[in-house]
């Protein structure tokens, strides 16, 4: 069984993965970052924990873009073969700024992202609590690449490729 430190460390790696994928965006201009975003992307990787387990997992994602370009509402489910994801994320950019929050209603843990946006190349901090984990992402047509890093927490990382189903 899990701790509660544990599940809130599991469920904050969650948001991690899940604000990642909005962090993404089709490259676009600066003034609409997540033009282009809309519909259903899927894909799966590997996550790293503390003291080198490996785990695949799988997730999908569904991102509803506002008509300006510059706000996105995110719906993202991931599984892995020992836990599920159902986060939920909102972000808005301003000026090459990302900020926004975000919730996973498995485990009722909610916290903030913010972060940086510049030719296409996004740069974001997911944060809740003493948690925080670096995001780093890219798209290259219909294809999104996520490298996430943590330190101070059982979730180390974790690499996923997305596609625009």
């Amino acid at each position: 069984m899990f701790s509660f430190e544990s599940i809130c460390r599991r469920a904050t790696m969650a948001a991690a993965l899940g604000l990642s994928f909005i962090s993404v965006g089709v490259q676009a201009q600066s003034a609409q970052p997540f033009a282009g975003m809309s519909g259903v992307w899927s894909g799966k990787g590997t996550i790293a924990f503390e003291g080198g387990a490996r785990e695949a997992i799988r997730c999908r994602a569904t991102y509803a873009v506002r008509d300006d370009g510059n706000a996105l509402q995110q719906i993202l489910r991931c599984a892995s073969d020992s836990y599920k994801i159902e986060l939920t994320s909102n972000v808005v950019a301003n000026g090459g700024k990302l900020s926004g929050t975000w919730s996973e209603s498995t485990r009722n843990v909610s916290g903030d992202v913010q972060g940086t946006t510049a030719g296409g190349r996004f740069q974001v901090v997911v944060s809740a609590g003493t948690f925080s984990a670096d995001l780093v992402a890219t798209t290259k047509g219909n294809s999104q690449s996520v490298v996430i890093r943590s330190s101070g927490s059982e979730f180390k990382g974790a690499n996923i490729t997305l596609t625009r189903t």
